[in-house]
């Protein structure tokens, strides 16, 4: 791929990045941007990953799992943390997040009972936006926090 063209597929990455406010796969990238081959889609994120880790800026491009998202380095967003906007997560969702990750791993059935039916709408959302996963454990699933939910929530291993 041409030089020119690499860079303005990287901008575009970049703006989309900005403008969407949230994480983005790399086929999600790829179709906003018109590229065919994931492949050569992660070359421009890695790039851009790259440029951002180079510059001397607040802010950053990480990849959270399977995908990239723009944020600010830390410790500038301890001081403007305030200044986002409405979480991501429902409060409801936040409440079973905070019991899931105080008592991980955790049985699905045992967050129901704790919290009731509205769990199962929560859980969707919270394994939707990455922050839990589960695994099948006969007729109930285990649940864990991710390595999202930690980055996200700026917690180290171990707490």
């Amino acid at each position: 791929m041409p030089e020119q063209e690499k860079l303005d597929y990287k901008k575009i990455a970049e703006a989309a990045l900005f403008a969407s406010g949230r994480a983005m796969d790399t086929e999600e990238l790829a179709r906003i941007i018109g590229i065919g081959s994931i492949g050569s889609m992660d070359g421009i994120m890695e790039s851009l990953m790259k440029d951002y880790s180079a510059r001397d800026s607040a802010i950053e491009v990480q990849k959270l799992g399977s995908k990239y998202v723009m944020g600010v380095k830390e410790p500038y967003a301890a001081k403007v943390n305030g200044l986002a906007g409405a979480p991501d997560i429902t409060k409801g969702g936040l409440r079973i997040l905070a019991y899931i990750s105080k008592n991980e791993p955790v049985m699905q059935s045992a967050v129901v009972r704790a919290f009731g039916s509205s769990t199962y709408v929560y859980m969707k959302e919270l394994t939707e936006k990455e922050f839990v996963s589960t695994t099948r454990v006969g007729r109930t699933k285990r649940i864990e926090t991710t390595q999202k939910f930690k980055e996200y929530f700026n917690l180290q291993s171990g707490q």
